[in-house]
């Protein structure tokens, strides 16, 4: 992977956040007035109450900065050496392209999305700008999917089920963590049948790999990966106490991508390697 350098120490990186009134949004604009970074633009869905209103209206910084709509994200864009965001899959499909057309660096951490969507954005953006991909931004995370990887010692006979606890907002189910390690466990234990909940006469059939969703509260986010043999458990787990570990996530991978200058579709598993 090539690196550029990047930008002397005492130059921010300037960032666009798309979703800026959100939840992710939102921290990620705060997290990033305590780094090297300088929001210049900050947009949101067009139906949003927030459009028009400037960041100090919503307790965020640079104060002065307006929060636009879409329609004008070419504009929040101008300035910005990198597009971040934080929003849905057709709000993706529509703003990458004009991201991409304007030679912008992309962090995005959109979940939701159908196979076919995915592969669209992806095909977008290779061999066009440097981007990074994630379903899950901390670090923990991340480690804990190269962790996964150990499970292929596991002898038959050991099941595998996934357990995520989102708050009560959340759109998509299961979560892209929850899909990413099912993916992971699906190649390296050979699983042809993914199950998302049981009722009924329900028995676990072989070659089922269990996927629960939970949604309650405020809750930013905990994975359970259970691993269960006859005679002992093993859980792997990962818990978020706050959205700041995602936020802080995408600006450590900013900060790596601001280096990159080869147009590729990266994934925090780059970022971490360095």
């Amino acid at each position: 992977m090539k690196d550029t350098g990047g930008v002397s120490a005492t130059t921010p990186i300037r960032i666009c956040v798309v979703g800026a009134d959100g939840r992710m949004g939102s921290t990620m604009i705060k997290e990033a007035a305590s780094r090297s970074f300088r929001v210049v633009g900050a947009v949101t869905a067009p139906s949003s109450e927030n459009v028009g209103k400037t960041l100090r209206q919503l307790g965020l910084s640079p104060t002065d900065l307006r929060i636009v709509p879409p329609q004008k994200l070419e504009d929040a864009l101008k300035e910005a050496d990198i597009y971040i965001s934080f929003t849905t899959p057709s709000a993706e499909l529509t703003n990458i392209p004009i991201a991409v057309r304007m030679g912008k660096k992309v962090v995005m951490g959109t979940t939701g999305f159908a196979e076919d969507q995915m592969n669209s954005i992806v095909e977008m953006l290779r061999g066009k700008v440097p981007a990074v991909i994630s379903p899950n931004f901390s670090i923990g995370v991340n480690i804990l999917f190269k962790t996964l990887d150990t499970c292929r010692l596991f002898p038959e006979g050991y099941d595998f089920s996934i357990v995520e606890v989102h708050h009560s907002g959340k759109v998509d189910a299961p979560s892209g963590t929850a899909r990413k390690m099912a993916d992971i466990l699906a190649e390296i234990r050979g699983y042809s049948e993914r199950v998302y909940g049981r009722e009924g006469l329900s028995k676990r059939r072989e070659g089922q790999l269990e996927l629960l969703s939970v949604r309650a509260g405020g809750i930013p986010g905990i994975h359970d990966v259970v691993i269960a043999g006859q005679h002992e458990m093993i859980r792997m787990e990962h818990i978020a106490f706050s959205r700041s570990v995602f936020a802080q996530g995408a600006l450590y991978a900013a900060e790596w991508l601001n280096r990159q200058s080869d147009p590729m579709v990266y994934t925090m598993e780059d970022v971490l390697a360095g």
